[in-house]
């Protein structure tokens, strides 16, 4: 099962104001608590660049597969200081792209809070999975073990 979570934080690295860390099926992004919004976007969209061109994640898009090296529309994620939502994020996907407009009036505390329950909503779709260590992670529940 995928798992992605955005954090408000205060111990990255001097100068450090947005950081991704990825494991198998889970992303967290720490973002800097104490950074205007504007600055920790602005790092955020190099931090997700730097992801997706791990080549790792892939979008199903009808009966299509994108990723990063899809001709025309290679994978790509793009954080947008742009209000659709007042006070809010508005995540909207098409082919290959998903765009994040977020209020601007949102510190960053309150940008992580609600990019929580919008990214759920987005993975729920099951749309997105990743390639890790030759297997198969999406949105399916993980099976049961035995004990």
């Amino acid at each position: 099962m995928l798992d992605v979570a955005y954090e408000a934080v205060n111990d990255l690295a001097p100068g450090r104001l947005a950081r991704i860390d990825e494991d198998r099926g889970t992303i967290r992004v720490r973002l800097d608590k104490g950074a205007p919004l504007v600055d920790v976007v602005r790092q955020l969209n190099i931090e997700i660049d730097q992801l997706m061109a791990s080549s790792h994640w892939f979008q199903l898009w009808g009966d299509e597969i994108i990723s990063r090296a899809t001709p025309g529309r290679p994978l790509s994620i793009e954080y947008l200081l742009e209000r659709e939502e007042e006070h809010g994020v508005a995540v909207k996907e098409r082919r290959g792209l998903v765009s994040v407009h977020i209020d601007p009036d949102l510190d960053v505390e309150a940008f992580a809070a609600v990019m929580n329950p919008a990214t759920n909503k987005q993975l729920a779709g099951g749309q997105w999975f990743q390639l890790y260590a030759g297997e198969i992670i999406d949105n399916s529940p993980e099976p049961m073990s035995q004990v």
